[in-house]
């Protein structure tokens, strides 16, 4: 029987922050269930006589279809279940960043996994995706599978918190990078390999997601490649054509005006990431000089998030430092064509509910030169003032407050201390005064 007589006419988009009930109870006939949309209508719906996509594993791999044109996959459904962080069946945190169209991922290679990376179904599956995403040629990329990604959400219903059977869509993506890493198991110490993917959300235009008549297309056996591009979104088109020079160009953006408010900031009260914040604020009080060497560490892992290579230099003296407190180095372009570039850090550990003056921040800028940039960690916050007045004046310096900092000591002391943050505060103090030299900030740039 053809395949058109079953494909449906009407868009169904699916649209980034979409809520999406996904119960194993709900058919694929209903559009809705129990007041969502019913996630097994939007991905399989019952007139395509299609499997489901399920969303099982992290990595969900539905088969492959054999074409007219030859084997392609349709997608690769990804599940990140934040509240399992931690844990052995997810010792690691997925970071998202869909504001700037950024999803760092971590593959499924556990600390029981015995073999090779790419041995688990998903780190496979990955893998040769990245392979076909990499892809030199536009058939390369025609094959490309496209990643969908959702995440695990929290609903209330008559009162109850439901962790599970709840879901997000986070947007399309392309494989950027892929890279080999060291994660550490929380519960039993040891240290595992695992993948970590770049992920580059595309562009949903209008819509701001996607049209799933897309991915119907994607797995008819009746439709070529090429062909499976007439529901696409146009990033993923321009994608398709024009490779790995178009994603600076289709990645998604968030227009939002970037003066955050106070609670924008800081982590929402009675999370993960407000108990660290309030932990970090206390362990420092009465000897905050040493925190200036956390705020060292988290500043290199925020740097570091752009693809750029981050070397640590080394921290000031507790007086007289003229609005320095650490020094490192930036290193900008690929291993053979590069350039350092000094940073400049100040640390300010203050109560969580207090804000950074702009005059505060002057005194990092007072010390920029041209091609050197600053960076200003606090626990706190930035006043809008503060930030007015960086922006206007265009200073190239970082403002990492509490929200940001929290987040990052988290995912420090669940990657190097098995999810221990006093052990990861106090080797700071440990390690304090080994770290305090008497140089020319300049003098990093030949490290």
């Amino acid at each position: 029987m053809a395949w058109d007589r079953f494909v449906p006419d009407e868009p169904r988009h699916l649209r980034v922050h979409d809520r999406l009930r996904y119960a194993r109870g709900a058919g694929q006939n209903e559009r809705e269930f129990e007041n969502h949309v019913n996630y097994h209508w939007l991905l399989s719906p019952a007139a395509l006589k299609l499997p489901r996509v399920m969303l099982e594993a992290g990595i969900n791999t539905p088969a492959e279809t054999e074409a007219v044109d030859g084997t392609r996959r349709g997608l690769l459904a990804i599940r990140s279940s934040p509240w399992k962080a931690g844990h052995e069946s997810n010792p690691w945190h997925d970071e998202f960043d869909l504001d700037h169209g950024h999803v760092r991922y971590f593959g499924d290679h556990k600390p029981s996994t015995e073999g090779m990376l790419g041995s688990t179904k998903g780190n496979k599956a990955l893998l040769e995706a990245a392979r076909l995403h990499s892809g030199t040629t536009k058939d390369e990329r025609l094959l490309a599978p496209p990643l969908l990604l959702f995440r695990s959400i929290t609903v209330h219903r008559d009162g109850r918190a439901l962790v599970k059977g709840h879901v997000e869509f986070c947007g399309a993506a392309i494989i950027e990078r892929v890279e080999h890493v060291v994660q550490r198991d929380p519960e039993s110490g040891l240290s595992f390999p695992n993948i970590a993917i770049d992920l580059a959300v595309v562009d949903g235009g209008e819509v701001d997601g996607i049209d799933m008549r897309w991915i119907d297309d994607r797995r008819n056996p009746d439709l070529t490649g090429a062909e499976t591009l007439r529901h696409a979104p146009k990033s993923w088109r321009s994608w398709v054509s024009q490779g790995k020079g178009a994603i600076p160009g289709i990645r998604r953006r968030v227009l939002a005006s970037p003066v955050r408010s106070p609670a924008e900031q800081q982590p929402m009260p009675e999370t993960a990431e407000a108990i660290v914040l309030e932990k970090v604020y206390e362990f420092y009080d009465g000897r905050k000089h040493a925190f200036e060497l956390l705020a060292s560490q988290a500043a290199a892992e925020v740097l570091q998030e752009s693809g750029a290579r981050y070397k640590a230099g080394w921290l000031s003296r507790s007086s007289g430092d003229g609005g320095v407190d650490f020094i490192g180095r930036l290193d900008m372009g690929s291993l053979n064509a590069s350039t350092p570039i000094v940073v400049l850090g100040q640390a300010k550990c203050i109560k969580p509910s207090s804000s950074i003056s702009p005059e505060q921040v002057a005194r990092v800028v007072a010390r920029l030169r041209r091609g050197w940039i600053g960076v200003y960690v606090t626990t706190g916050f930035f006043s809008k003032q503060a930030q007015v007045e960086i922006i206007d004046d265009q200073y190239p310096v970082v403002l990492i407050a509490g929200g940001v900092l929290a987040d990052t000591v988290r995912r420090m002391a669940q990657a190097n201390y098995g999810g221990n943050l006093d052990e990861l505060l106090a080797s700071t103090i440990l390690q304090y005064a080994e770290a305090i030299a008497h140089r020319r900030p300049e003098e990093v740039l030949s490290l």
